[in-house]
């Protein structure tokens, strides 16, 4: 099966067809496209349920949470499909994350000779609450930045670096950056206290700004724990440097702005009041505790 998403912005509806025709060449293959929020995650769970054997995400990281997420509707086990990803979207981190192209021909190709071959990689995954996520979650600023632009979103706006960077400056600057609200308490008994935001990751890079990577974690991968940034400085001078220096290369994080802890099987964010939240670059809602735990190879990658 392969589940796309029509309003993904990096690929036209011919492409879309093409690439689409070209994966039905050598295999019996079912199209579906999605029509609102939730929608790829039914279609996936259907596919697993049915004993499908790989079911392709074509799309965003948007697009690839809920069909990972629709096929773990009942857990890990030997029955969940393998996934391919075409990626779709504006950033694609997760299909970048794996090594993937960013071109959705050249990702097309990729995807073709894996299942020629049956190349597969067993990934982990992270899980908040009960939600699954491929590269990362967040409490804090940067879900502030991803629920302004869905909202920019919702009103017909196209998604691109740029309206995340205007965003991004105005969430800073509206910020309360004196009163820090977050807690953090690792599966140890560790705790940070007075955190302004925090960014669970099962992948590096976070994010990519452009083509530019974003290493806050730069040790995380899919063969171990969860990485957890906990920033707990906001001043503008520190926040520029410390974005400077995890950008490009392999990154380097400095330990005055923020704590950061790898290799973790599983964290918990206590917040002081409702804050937002983010899954995977997708806006989920405000929340007051969140629980994180590392899903070890929870599901097979076409790659």
């Amino acid at each position: 099966m392969v589940i796309t998403n029509p309003h993904a912005t990096a690929m036209t509806p011919r492409e879309r067809d093409v690439l689409t025709h070209a994966l039905g060449s050598d295999a019996e293959l079912e199209v579906a496209a999605t029509e609102n929020r939730g929608h790829a995650a039914a279609l996936a769970c259907r596919a697993m349920r049915m004993g499908t054997d790989v079911v392709v995400a074509m799309g965003g990281d948007g697009t690839v949470n809920e069909v990972v997420n629709g096929l773990l509707t009942d857990g890990v086990h030997d029955g969940v499909p393998s996934l391919g990803i075409i990626p779709a979207g504006s950033t694609n981190v997760f299909a970048r994350a794996l090594g993937l192209p960013n071109d959705p021909i050249e990702a097309t190709g990729v995807l073709l000779e894996a299942l020629r071959t049956g190349a597969r990689r067993a990934v982990s995954l992270g899980q908040m609450d009960d939600r699954y996520f491929v590269f990362a979650a967040g409490m804090g600023f940067d879900a502030a930045i991803v629920g302004g632009v869905e909202r920019y979103r919702r009103r017909g706006r196209k998604s691109t670096h740029v309206l995340y960077a205007r965003v991004g400056v105005r969430e800073f600057f509206a910020a309360d950056r004196r009163h820090p609200k977050l807690h953090v308490e690792l599966s140890d008994g560790t705790r940070f206290d007075d955190i302004y935001f925090v960014i669970a990751a099962n992948a590096d890079p976070w994010t990519f700004v452009g083509n530019r990577p974003l290493h806050p974690t730069p040790e995380v991968n899919f063969d171990t724990g969860m990485a957890v940034y906990a920033r707990r400085r906001m001043g503008t001078v520190g926040m520029l440097w410390s974005m400077a220096r995890m950008s490009g290369g392999t990154g380097r994080v400095g330990k005055r702005g923020a704590h950061v802890v790898h290799d973790l099987d599983g964290l918990t964010v206590i917040a002081d009041e409702p804050m937002p939240v983010q899954v995977d670059g997708d806006y989920a809602e405000l929340r007051d505790k969140l629980t994180f735990r590392t899903v070890p190879k929870a599901i097979r990658v076409l790659v």
